[in-house]
């Protein structure tokens, strides 16, 4: 793989990783819901206010687990936007769910809540909400249609972790939440995630179904003498050597969103002249919301600007990357999806959208660099 100067991504150590890392080999429980594990599960329900928290080895595994939940079966429909990744619609097809794909806004990106009931039908179990670069959908007028027909509401809160809408933290909205703890987000272990649960009557079958189908939670609890097998289940649990490194992280957060918005609010400022003059949008974020500075964007004039500017970056050693190529446009979309759909905005998006370079040891030196190349580009 090619290197760069400058890549898109970067992980790095902000604290007692290695040392963490060290401390649950000598608690001699490097397996799930160790020491590690439950000290994640009571820091994520104390700050963010849910009422349970579970770590599960992947965001796409915690999606997953909704989708057993949530009873999915064959012919269940599921509305959820066209530009998502991939896990967002494949948790719910392995079991037997239609994806109905909605557009998106042009100005936040998310699901446009406006398209959101003439999609909906007798066959929708779920709306899934996936708050995109971390700014929250509308959820007072989704949760108002859903509650209007009975539906529930998910969560995909990949992107955004510490976002906030109207003053209370994303993730804490729908009955149930994932969440992705990926190299690429704000707060990573390499590979994990987690389901986060404001429903209590999901808790006890959440456990279950996390471990494998038996009570074993409940029998760790002395709520039972023996465990066994109860209920269908699967193995959602990370090592607690991956929830070692995990909470390392959650202790130094706010340094690590204090860096990414250093990085962000750079962008955003040295780069807001120069979007004027060549016709660029910057991302926009509503009043009521308060991103997590996840990602920073630019939406070039056409899709021949946004290669071409991918390309001088690349050229001066720096990465930029595209986004999400349209699901309803995908093959697998196409067989799952059913029926065309009708997606303008998410086609158009996707088409111009390319992302900046952001982690948390971005140098100003670096930033300066990436900033003044990008200024070298010029529309028509």
């Amino acid at each position: 793989m090619t290197s760069y100067r400058i890549p898109y991504n970067k992980a790095n150590l902000v604290g007692n990783e290695i040392a963490y890392f060290q401390q649950a080999m000598e608690n001699q429980h490097i397996s799930g819901d160790g020491p590690f594990t439950k000290k994640c599960h009571t820091w994520f329900e104390e700050k963010l206010g849910v009422k349970k928290a579970l770590l599960t080895t992947s965001g796409t595994h915690a999606l997953e687990m909704m989708a057993f939940l949530l009873n999915f079966q064959d012919g269940d429909e599921i509305i959820v936007p066209s530009f998502t990744f991939v896990s967002s619609v494949n948790a719910f097809v392995i079991r037997g769910a239609k994806p109905v794909f909605i557009d998106i806004r042009p100005d936040t990106l998310n699901m446009d809540e406006g398209q959101l009931e003439d999609l909906i039908t007798a066959r929708t179990k779920a709306i899934l909400a996936v708050h995109y670069a971390g700014v929250a959908c509308n959820m007072t007028k989704i949760q108002e249609i859903a509650d209007r027909y009975k539906i529930p509401v998910l969560e995909d809160n990949a992107h955004g972790l510490f976002g906030k809408y109207k003053g209370k933290y994303l993730g804490s909205y729908g009955v149930l939440a994932a969440q992705s703890f990926h190299e690429t987000k704000n707060i990573t272990c390499g590979e994990g995630g987690a389901l986060l649960i404001n429903d209590a009557s999901y808790i006890e079958q959440a456990e279950i179904l996390r471990e494998k189908g038996t009570n074993r939670s409940r029998f760790f609890r002395g709520q039972v003498d023996k465990y066994t097998w109860v209920d269908l289940g699967s193995s959602y649990l990370p090592s607690d050597l991956l929830a070692a490194f995990l909470y390392a992280q959650l202790e130094r957060y706010q340094e690590i969103q204090n860096n990414r918005q250093r990085v962000w609010e750079y962008y955003e400022q040295n780069l807001l002249a120069w979007a004027d003059e060549n016709s660029v949008r910057l991302p926009f974020t509503p009043d009521d919301c308060e991103h997590p500075y996840h990602m920073f964007y630019l939406i070039m004039p056409s899709l021949k600007d946004r290669q071409a500017l991918i390309e001088l970056l690349k050229d001066n050693g720096i990465l930029a990357v595209f986004h999400y190529l349209p699901l309803h446009l995908s093959k697998m979309g196409q067989i799952f999806g059913g029926k065309p759909c009708d997606c303008p905005v998410t086609e158009d998006i996707s088409d111009r959208l390319v992302r900046l370079p952001l982690y948390t040891t971005l140098s100003d030196n670096d930033l300066s660099d990436i900033v003044e190349v990008i200024k070298q580009f010029k529309i028509g």
